[in-house]
């Protein structure tokens, strides 16, 4: 009998321990649970995932007992809105970055199911306000603070021939801007319709008829032309301009909280990069509010609707609120007192912004999307960079064709277009010039690539460079995409030799950026990494599953 209980012991013992390392989150045998999924935007995680886990270990039960667990999942906006609307996501709860884009996702979602997918008016969880992030030294000279900046100071310094030196600063040369893409990211939606807004001189009620105005296209194309790329990630262009400085990008639009966290680091004194501050538009900005969003979808029950709204009141309970201060985000409740980092310290103005503008129309929102995208948006000079060597036999050169011809039909007309594939010899497939013109053509010729030979990776990537230097446009975004599935093997110049080479032209913004892609398991990451990041461009791990997702992330780029 002693021998039984003492097993019964060590099983419960033992799941005890089970049940602590789940922080809690596993109900107990017998027991019901109440599992809601939750997509958020990525903003907001160091403040939100503690708060989950904390949930989650406190056992929170629905009226009918069910045990409440909370699995969420980090993921941008407007992507996830899109996701939703095919079905191929269907959380529980969908917590954008901020209300811009829902009322496209629930017209969509509308279109296609004949209801409304956001019912009501969904609460804030955080809040902080899209602005301009711009290094101190450069706002200053701009007559900050004692003058309010705004969107046409943007405009006026992009298309000024003198660039910094009209303000008695030649030394930061031309005046660099950057925000995401506004098809991707949050914030790069929310920079065009502020863009939109300024050029039509309103604050609300922007409509269709104002995008059709020569000069609302030619303040938004003043603007976008100082823009060194696009983006699909506020992070990304957040890290970039802080590890690299004045010379990368003078400013760029973000959210507050993000300067908080820099200043914070820089005050610690873990960057030694100059101080930024936080520009609110004089014309007007929005905020980036972050709504909790009980979708009003097939696959949602009512016990999971119960479950998120235990856990709604948790997040907006006092206690959760105030710890959002200390991530650089204002509480929901007006009512909690702002304090440190949301303060002059570190580069923010807590009595900011003075001017909010309205979020216009499901139709308006898509109409400015194809403004920007059709008329002015900043166009690309790329140059794709394809290993066809013998190890691409197979899938693998089959998927590349593929995902090369799908990347092609991700870019613009306006855009201008080289391809090289190299094995032990090079071969431009063709030449830098406008897309649109030969779309058709290069289609066909990509379908019809194939593979032998060895890699002469470092000479291809080398004539790339080349051939922008001498034939890019440099009032272009210019670009590399090198694909490789191996280690250089045939080229006439070495590493050092090519990164010196592109090591000399990187530190500005506005140089050449290389995208390198490691194509199955054999391609040096390493040196592939290394290649990407000394231009301020980026590598990808990939393999013929994933290819055409790493393509389409790159794109958001231009």
């Amino acid at each position: 009998m002693k021998r039984h209980l003492r097993h019964a012991w060590l099983v419960l013992m033992g799941f005890s321990a089970l049940l602590a390392a789940c922080g809690g989150a596993m109900p107990l045998p017998g027991r019901r649970s109440a599992t809601v999924s939750m997509i958020y935007g990525s903003e907001k995680e160091a403040w939100l995932v503690p708060l989950i886990e904390e949930f989650n270990a406190a056992g929170h039960k629905t009226d009918g007992g069910a045990t409440i667990i909370v699995e969420a999942t980090p993921m941008g906006s407007i992507s996830s809105g899109d996701g939703i609307v095919e079905s191929t996501l269907q959380p529980t709860i969908w917590s954008p970055a901020s209300s811009a884009y829902v009322p496209v996702t629930n017209t969509n979602w509308r279109q296609k199911y004949g209801e409304d997918l956001v019912t009501d008016t969904p609460n804030d969880l955080v809040l902080s306000p899209v602005v301009i992030a711009m290094w101190r030294p450069m706002a200053e000279a701009l007559g900050w603070p004692e003058e309010s900046l705004g969107w046409a100071d943007i405009a006026a310094l992009a298309t000024s021939d003198e660039g910094w030196a009209a303000h008695g600063y030649p030394e930061w040369g031309s005046f660099k801007f950057g925000h995401t893409h506004p098809n991707f990211s949050n914030s790069g939606l929310i920079s065009v319709i502020a863009e939109a807004y300024a050029a039509a001189g309103k604050q609300r009620d922007l409509a269709l008829s104002d995008l059709q105005a020569p000069d609302l296209k030619a303040f938004m194309a003043d603007v976008e032309s100082s823009v060194i790329h696009y983006g699909e990630s506020t992070g990304f262009f957040a890290t970039r301009m802080f590890e690299r400085g004045p010379s990368y990008l003078s400013a760029a639009v973000m959210y507050e909280n993000l300067i908080a966290a820099q200043e914070a680091s820089r005050l610690r004194g873990e960057s030694d990069q100059p101080s930024v501050v936080a520009i609110y538009p004089e014309e007007g900005t929005v905020w980036s509010n972050h709504p909790y969003i009980i979708l009003n979808a097939p696959w949602v029950t009512e016990e999971q609707r119960e479950a998120a709204e235990v856990f709604e009141d948790y997040l907006l309970a006092e206690e959760q609120q105030r710890r959002s201060v200390q991530y650089g985000f204002r509480p929901a409740d007006p009512g909690i007192s702002l304090g440190s980092p949301l303060d002059l310290q570190h580069g923010v103005d807590p009595t900011e912004p003075q001017t909010i503008l309205e979020i216009p129309s499901a139709e308006v929102i898509v109409g400015i999307q194809a403004l920007w995208r059709s008329e002015v948006k900043k166009p690309v000079d790329a140059v794709v960079v394809m290993d066809t060597s013998g190890s691409m036999e197979g899938t693998k050169i089959s998927s590349a064709r593929a995902s090369l011809v799908d990347f092609i039909d991700l870019l613009d007309d306006r855009d201008r277009l080289e391809v090289i594939l190299f094995s032990d010899r090079m071969i431009t497939l063709t030449d830098l010039s406008p897309l649109g013109e030969k779309r058709h053509d290069v289609r066909n010729r990509v379908s019809g690539v194939i593979e032998g030979g060895d890699t002469m990776l470092y000479s291809a990537v080398e004539l790339a460079y080349r051939e922008l230097e001498r034939k890019g446009d440099p009032d272009h975004i210019r670009a590399i995409v090198v694909l490789t599935d191996g280690k250089d093997t045939a080229s006439t110049i070495t590493l050092t030799e090519l990164t010196n080479r592109i090591g000399a032209q990187s530190e500005s913004g506005d140089a050449t950026k290389i995208f390198t892609i490691a194509f199955g398991r054999a391609a040096d990451r390493e040196i592939l990494q290394e290649i990407a990041e000394i231009t301020g461009g980026k590598q990808y791990d990939s393999d013929p599953e994933t290819i055409t997702e790493i393509y389409a992330e790159i794109a958001a780029f231009f």
